[in-house]
């Protein structure tokens, strides 16, 4: 048998990836021609690593993707999207949009699309400190700052902890666009020449095809990713985050991702990138 060619991935260790990747990661479905090396890394280092072109196909935030798409494509499948819900901005205390404009928030890194997000409501420069998105939640409750950027299944635990929600970001985009909020998606090197990359993202939408078709599973593989959820909340947690719009961007999820990068470089905070290429 000819050696399979090697492929790094690089994904989050997060209940909706593992999820997405179950397949291939645990061999159960056929990886064609290719070896596929899981990396699990956070997103803040994975979208540096997209700086370098160090990984030949990467989970990143869409907010890095501006920065990259000189060496990488976005694979048509592979998205995280909210469809009327993302991540939110928490506090011990209801804030307006207004008084958030003022208050020192807690985000999970610069190159997230969150922050992306949360500059095009509250203002490009609003006043932040970098925290690791799973101790976020726990900084906020210390008192240490304001409010709190939160992503990951923290969306779904921060009640527990007395916190309120001040601002979902993904409702305020669908009132403001009617369009779905991209958060992440899967990038492929160029330099892999399009035959291969146009195999390689018919294998990754393959295997989210998979999960899907092998859910509890799936789900039960993603458990372990998953920080304070049990099967219940992490399988709505994977259904918030694995769903129609990761299968394929479809039309609106394209428009989507558009608008966000237009709308981003608009106040400074992206190059100018558009129309998006997209593989598959």
């Amino acid at each position: 048998m000819p050696e399979k060619m090697p492929i790094q991935l690089g994904h989050s260790p997060d209940p909706d990836d593992a999820f997405m990747f179950y397949g291939l990661a645990t061999g159960a479905m056929d990886s064609g021609p290719y070896q596929f090396q899981h990396i699990l890394q956070d997103i803040q280092t994975l979208n540096e690593r997209a700086m370098k072109a160090e990984l030949e196909v990467t989970a990143i935030s869409l907010h890095a993707y501006p920065y990259v798409s000189k060496n990488y494509a976005l694979t048509a499948c592979g998205c995280s999207m909210g469809d009327n819900y993302g991540p939110m901005i928490v506090a011990k205390k209801p804030f307006t949009i207004e008084e958030l404009k003022d208050k020192r928030i807690a985000i999970p890194g610069t190159m997230t699309t969150a922050f992306l997000a949360a500059s095009i409501i509250l203002g490009k420069g609003f006043r932040n400190v970098v925290k690791p998105f799973d101790e976020i939640l726990q900084y906020v409750e210390a008192g240490h700052a304001d409010a709190g950027l939160i992503i990951h299944e923290g969306q779904l635990t921060y009640q527990t902890r007395g916190l309120v929600c001040c601002l979902d970001l993904g409702k305020w985009w669908m009132e403001q666009t009617g369009l779905p909020l991209p958060l992440g998606g899967n990038v492929i090197r160029r330099d892999l020449g399009m035959p291969r990359m146009l195999e390689i993202t018919a294998i990754l939408k393959k295997s989210i095809e998979f999960s899907l078709a092998h859910r509890k599973e799936a789900v039960e593989y993603s458990l372990k990713f998953g920080r304070d959820l049990n099967a219940s909340l992490a399988d709505e947690f994977v259904g918030m985050y694995v769903n129609k719009w990761t299968v394929d961007y479809g039309v609106r999820g394209r428009e989507a991702v558009n608008r966000l990068l237009d709308e981003g470089a608009k106040i400074g905070m992206v190059p100018k990138c558009t129309p998006v290429e997209f593989i598959g």
